[in-house]
């Protein structure tokens, strides 16, 4: 497996492209990892610019300010990306944290208040969910 690329943004997600839903100006890709799929809404112009196409490995880029945390029964949302895990550690800091959540062996960085942990009793070995939007998630490929 290739070195993750140095971005400060935490969450590099790498995989396979499924999907291209084109529209006039933006388009949606929709990327597998593992068993499950992240959606991103990007521009036509980056999906052409990065040679984007069913079948080509791409890196899903999350920045871990744009990765929410909930925990039981999400429900319907406007959020395409909703992702079952597993907490695997909370570093607390003194205003925000940052929580790390297992989903099937890619671990994701959600950096979220320091009350939203504690509300939502986050701890190593509680089950949680990852939210992003698609429009937070950034395309990235590899020459």
């Amino acid at each position: 497996m290739k070195e993750k690329t140095k971005l400060s943004a935490r969450n590099q997600i790498r995989g396979t492209v499924t999907s291209i839903q084109e529209g006039a100006v933006n388009g949606i890709v929709k990327m597998a990892f593992g068993n499950h799929t992240v959606s991103s809404t990007i521009s036509m112009n980056a999906i052409k610019e990065l040679g984007l196409a069913e079948g080509k490995e791409a890196i899903a880029i999350i920045k871990a300010t744009e990765a929410m945390v909930g925990v039981g029964e999400i429900g319907r949302i406007s959020a395409r990306n909703i992702w079952k895990g597993t907490v695997v550690e909370v570093e607390n800091g003194a205003v925000n944290g940052i929580v790390k959540v297992d989903v099937d062996g890619v671990v994701i960085s959600s950096t979220i208040s320091m009350n939203a942990i504690a509300d939502l009793e986050l701890a190593a070995g509680k089950e949680a969910s990852i939210i992003v939007k698609s429009t937070s998630v950034m395309m990235m490929v590899e020459d």
